[in-house]
């Protein structure tokens, strides 16, 4: 773990204390963004598009994206926004992917529509970007020691002794008691490094996205092909997450991820039996 790639230490800056470092998940979203605008950006020029379309389109992206999954991370922990709604609200943590993809889309699309471009033929575009993020971001909560699995006596499982929380055996009785601890001994806990299990999927849908985006048969088709991929990711990789499950034995995410991929099956198939039906926007 490395939760802190620089620390610049204390300052005190007109009377006033701040203490100023360069966080490593921080550092990776930073990172994530610009890799995604500086591809966005030759996509733009490869189709004929404004430059400034792409910063437009990474902002609003980034902007919904974090009210969206802080607004998911919410609702999944409403019992805890009663009792502490200050804390909740304001507090770093809480950024869901699938509530983020949510909001990020909401985001792109206010851009595409003002700049009257074609909505299908811009998701194409963003969708290998959107998964590559991703991929980048995981990397972020594997250096703070977040979003990690259950336990696990396999020999790939990590201890994260300093994680959000750490992985002990009391944090998981206290934060996760649904999980069961059968077999597994009082002290650290090794688990699942599903961080990085999730960034090298990413990175493999991301390639093959990146390679099928000038070969598609039809707008939407990547997009779509995306919704499918990604939701079978998250999907597989939430039974070894530390996630509760909701309905049925399938956690919040579970459930979306499913509405992802039938939507996506359902408009690849659509579109591709009734390719003159697309919208304009």
């Amino acid at each position: 773990m490395w939760p802190i790639i620089f620390d610049f230490g204390t300052f005190t800056i007109f009377g006033r204390e701040m203490h100023l470092a360069i966080y490593s998940y921080g550092f990776m979203l930073v990172v994530a963004f610009y890799t995604c605008f500086f591809l966005l950006r030759g996509e733009m020029i490869r189709i004929g598009k404004e430059i400034s379309i792409a910063s437009d389109i990474i902002f609003a992206g980034a902007v919904g994206g974090i009210l969206g999954s802080k607004i998911y991370y919410l609702i999944e922990n409403f019992s805890d926004v009663l009792k502490d709604p200050f804390g909740m609200i304001f507090s770093g943590s809480g950024l869901v992917f699938l509530g983020g993809l949510m909001g990020g889309t909401l985001g792109v699309t206010w851009v595409i529509h003002k700049n009257q471009l074609k909505w299908l033929r811009i998701g194409d575009i963003v969708a290998p970007l959107l998964i590559l993020g991703y991929g980048i971001g995981r990397v972020g909560c594997f250096l703070v020691g977040d979003d990690y699995g259950i336990p696990t006596h396999k020999p790939w499982g990590i201890i994260f002794e300093n994680g959000l929380p750490p992985t002990t055996y009391q944090t998981f009785k206290y934060y996760y008691p649904w999980i069961s601890l059968e077999g597994f001994e009082q002290g650290l806990l090794a688990v699942y490094p599903t961080q990085l299990m999730e960034t090298g999927i990413a990175l493999l849908i991301f390639i093959f996205l990146w390679k099928k985006r000038k070969t598609i048969s039809f707008e939407g088709q990547l997009f779509f092909t995306y919704l499918i991929l990604a939701g079978l990711e998250r999907f597989f990789i939430e039974f070894i997450r530390t996630n509760i499950r909701y309905f049925i034995g399938l956690t919040g995410s579970q459930i979306i991820s499913i509405i992802m991929v039938s939507i996506g099956v359902y408009f690849l198939l659509y579109y591709k039996n009734n390719p003159d039906s697309q919208y304009s926007e």
